[in-house]
C-alpha cells in the first residue's frame, strides 16, 4: 500500500503504524483487551496467574507471557549526581528525546558513551534537530556497525559449520567470508545461530560475550545503505567523530558536563565539555539488575531465575519460564537461551511457537 519494493528498507515509523494496525485489528475482535498500565507484582495460585497493576487493579488469566523487550542500562556510577538534562541515561524515553533536541540546539557539543545501533540512532536524532556543534562518539573498541549492501547469498547446513568450538566456528567464519564475502558468510548462519549457541559450553559462551560479541555485533546488526551514507558524511564534514577510548570521570560544569577521555594507545587522559553527554551502550546486560517490578516480583518470589550468563530468563527450548507453570517469555528475556532472538524474523518464529504451545495447553 505504500508503495515499498522488497528491496527498500522501510522505516521502523512505518513498521511501527504497520503492527499497530494489526493490534488495533485484534482489539476490534473483542479478543484482545489492552491495559495501559505498568505491571508492577504477579502472583501464581489456583493454578492462573494474577498481574497487579500501578493503578491497584489486576489482570487475570490461565497463562502469562513475559514480553518487556529491552530494558535501559542503570547510569554508570561515573553519571551518579549529573543532572538529567544533561546527561540522558534512557534515550528512548519521553525525557531523553527532548533532552536530545534541547542538546542539539544549544549549540555545545554532544558526548555518545557506545558506538552501536543506538549511538546511529542518536546521531540521526541529532542531526534531525541541527545540532550546531559536534558529536564525539566513544567505545572501547571505536567500532561502528557495518553497512547492508548487495551481496549473494551462500546458504550452509548446520552440519557444515564447526560446532562447539568457538575458535573453530570463527575461523571457518573468516575463511568462508574470504570465499563467498563476510555478509553473505554472516547472513548463512542466520538459520543456525539458535543451534550454533546451545551447542557451545557456557565458558565457550562467555568467551564469545567477552571477546567475540563487538565484532559479531557490528557484523551481524547491519545498517540501511542511506544510514550509512548519512554517517559517513558526518565524519567526512568534521561533525562526527568515533573514537576508541573510554571515560575516566565525569563531573558538573556551568550548564555543561567535564569528561576526562582516554584514548586508546594514549597514556593521559584529556579533560572536555560537552552540552550533553547521552549513554549508548545499549540494553541493560544483567537481567538480575532489572528495575523492572514484574521481573523483580517474579524472582522474589522464586518464580523465575537468571539464566547462567545473566542475560535474561532461564527458559526451556520451547520458551517455557523455569520454575513457573504456564509461564513462557520471549525476545530479549530469553536471550540466555537462544542469543539471535532480538530482530524481528527470530521473534515472530518463536511468538507463533509460544502462541501454539498456550492454544494446545489450554483446550478444554
Amino acid at each position: 500500500e505504500r508503495e515499498y519494493g522488497p528491496d527498500d528498507y522501510v522505516p521502523r515509523q512505518r513498521y511501527g503504524e504497520y503492527l499497530a494496525k494489526i493490534l488495533d485489528e485484534a482489539r476490534g475482535t473483542g479478543l484482545v483487551r489492552l491495559a495501559a498500565s505498568e505491571a508492577r507484582t504477579v502472583e501464581c495460585s489456583g493454578g492462573g496467574w494474577a498481574v497487579t497493576l500501578a493503578d491497584g487493579s489486576r489482570v487475570e488469566g490461565e497463562a502469562l507471557v513475559l514480553a518487556q523487550g529491552n530494558q535501559a542500562r542503570a547510569p554508570p556510577p561515573l553519571a551518579r549526581g549529573l543532572p538529567p538534562e544533561l546527561f540522558v541515561n534512557d534515550p528512548w524515553s519521553e525525557a531523553g528525546r527532548k533532552a536530545i533536541v534541547k542538546g542539539a540546539g544549544s549549540g555545545g557539543d554532544v558526548l555518545l558513551i557506545g558506538t552501536g545501533l543506538t549511538m546511529v540512532d542518536v546521531v540521526l536524532s541529532l542531526d534531525e534537530a541541527r545540532l550546531r556543534g559536534r558529536i564525539t562518539a566513544l567505545s572501547r573498541r571505536g567500532l561502528i556497525p557495518r553497512a547492508h549492501a548487495e551481496h549473494g547469498v551462500a546458504p550452509v547446513t548446520l552440519e557444515e559449520v564447526p560446532q562447539r568450538s568457538l575458535k573453530r566456528l570463527w575461523r571457518w567464519l573468516l575463511n568462508r567470508g574470504a570465499a563467498v564475502g563476510w555478509r553473505a558468510a554472516v547472513d548463512s548462519l542466520r538459520p543456525h545461530s539458535q543451534a550454533l549457541w546451545q551447542g557451545l559450553s557456557q565458558a565457550e559462551q562467555r568467551r564469545f560475550l567477552r571477546h567475540v560479541r563487538p565484532w559479531w555485533d557490528v557484523h551481524r546488526h547491519r545498517i540501511a545503505p542511506e544510514v550509512a551514507g548519512r554517517i559517513k558524511r558526518l565524519v567526512q564534514l568534521g561533525q562526527l567523530e568515533i573514537v576508541a577510548g573510554r571515560v575516566t570521570d565525569m563531573w558538573p560544569g556551568n550548564q555543561s558536563i567535564g569528561v576526562a577521555i582516554k584514548r586508546r594507545g594514549k597514556a593521559e587522559a584529556v579533560e572536555h565539555q560537552f552540552a550533553l553527554v547521552v549513554n549508548c551502550t545499549g540494553p541493560l546486560g544483567s537481567i538480575s539488575a532489572s528495575p523492572d517490578p514484574l521481573i523483580k516480583s517474579l524472582f522474589e518470589q522464586g518464580l523465575a531465575r537468571p539464566d547462567a550468563l545473566d542475560l535474561g530468563l532461564k527458559v526451556d527450548e520451547m520458551s517455557r519460564v523455569e520454575g513457573a507453570d504456564r509461564a513462557w517469555a520471549v525476545g530479549p528475556l530469553s536471550k540466555g537461551k537462544f542469543w539471535e532472538i532480538t530482530a524481528v524474523p527470530d521473534i515472530r518464529g518463536q511468538v507463533a511457537q509460544v502462541a501454539f504451545e498456550i492454544a494446545e495447553e489450554l483446550k478444554p
